[in-house]
């Protein structure tokens, strides 16, 4: 029986939307249309997907700042250690090596910058090598104005082939796990640059 795509993308709609819903009721912005588009992932049956979202009290332009420099993740990704641009300049197809922090099921990965848009703020890599568990990852991290427009909103969302041996929910808990940090990271960095400015 062929594969439903369609089914996927829903289910990572689905997780969008309740995320909306879940910071709309804690009095924060629900996420956009035009926005929720730029995460719609093809998802073949031994993939998982999902979106995480972060509020941050720092404008756009602060916040975009650091998320938009691929070669240097490790600004905001505390799981990272070090990263080397090893093709390319920074536009769309450079690729860094970034090595992972001990303790993690992972060493390196290689990843292909695939969208830099500085005008939509949007951000895509692709992990295209290296030493981990996370084949076939794909992220896609989007900004907009939060709606009192003090504020940015942050999602990130991701396609990944679940590894053997874990399911899908597995997979879920665990990069979204990863992501959340991230972003909180980010989130701190970002609210501490904007007081300084």
């Amino acid at each position: 029986m062929p594969a439903n795509p369609a089914a996927k993308t829903a289910v990572m709609f689905h997780r969008i939307n309740m995320q909306a819903k879940e910071a709309k009721a804690r009095r924060s912005s629900a996420l956009p249309e035009a926005v929720a588009r730029e995460h719609t992932h093809e998802v073949s049956p031994h993939q998982s997907c999902s979106a995480v979202m972060q509020e941050i009290a720092a404008p756009v332009s602060t916040v975009w700042s650091v998320v938009r420099r691929f070669d240097a993740p490790q600004a905001y990704k505390h799981f990272l250690k070090s990263c080397h641009v090893i093709v390319g300049d920074g536009a769309v197809g450079t690729l860094r090596e970034v090595q992972v922090v001990s303790g993690l099921p992972a060493n390196n990965s290689t990843e292909r910058l695939e969208i830099l848009d500085d005008e939509r703020h949007v951000i895509s890599f692709s992990v295209v090598g290296g030493d981990h568990r996370l084949s076939n990852y794909r992220s896609v991290t989007t900004l907009h104005p939060s709606p009192s427009g003090a504020g940015t909103v942050v999602v990130e969302s991701y396609v990944v082939d679940v590894p053997p041996g874990n399911t899908t929910d597995d997979t879920c808990t665990f990069v979204d796990t990863i992501v959340r940090c991230n972003l909180q990271s980010l989130a701190q960095i970002a609210e501490n640059l904007a007081r300084r400015r």
